[in-house]
């Protein structure tokens, strides 16, 4: 097995990337503090210890930790759906300004391309996102709008 699944003893440090406990997916590391912005109920005594995002559509965790012993968090778990894990429109895209994976479509579909990738920029120019408390992934959503905008556009 891969050392990119164990800590780094010499340097403290986890890995980027772990698989998921349920269903092997490659998950990338988040932040603590997304973690507790997103959960519904923060248990008593959650360790400090990293978790990771498994964004796989067919696997109901959310977030898991490097600790085998930490909580895992579900779908349920969270106060936002995660739009990854989704399979029907109205799919959650852009969680800070609120942008569907559907608005982008019907932008498309009205007028032949996509602003909302414009938009939500001109928006994070101004200061005005918060990612990492809003974002299941902790991530900024820009490369999954510019990804679903661009996957629409070659649909036609």
């Amino acid at each position: 097995m891969s050392d990119c699944c164990f800590i780094n003893v010499k340097a403290g440090t986890a890995p980027t990337v772990m698989a998921c406990p349920v269903n092997g997916t490659r998950s990338k590391q988040v932040g603590m503090f997304t973690v507790k912005s997103l959960l519904r109920k923060l248990p008593l005594g959650m360790p400090n210890t990293q978790y990771y995002f498994c964004d796989a559509s067919d696997c109901d965790v959310v977030y898991f930790a490097l600790d085998p012993g930490a909580p895992r968090f579900r779908r349920e778990d969270l106060v936002v759906g995660v739009g990854a894990k989704e399979t029907a429109d109205p799919l959650p895209i852009c969680y800070c300004f609120g942008f569907t994976r559907q608005d982008i479509w019907d932008e498309i579909r009205s007028t032949g391309k996509s602003t909302v990738a414009e938009r939500i920029t001109a928006e994070v120019e101004a200061d005005r996102c918060a990612c990492e408390m809003n974002n299941p992934s902790g991530k900024c959503c820009l490369g999954d709008v510019t990804r679903a905008a661009r996957d629409r556009l070659n649909q036609k």
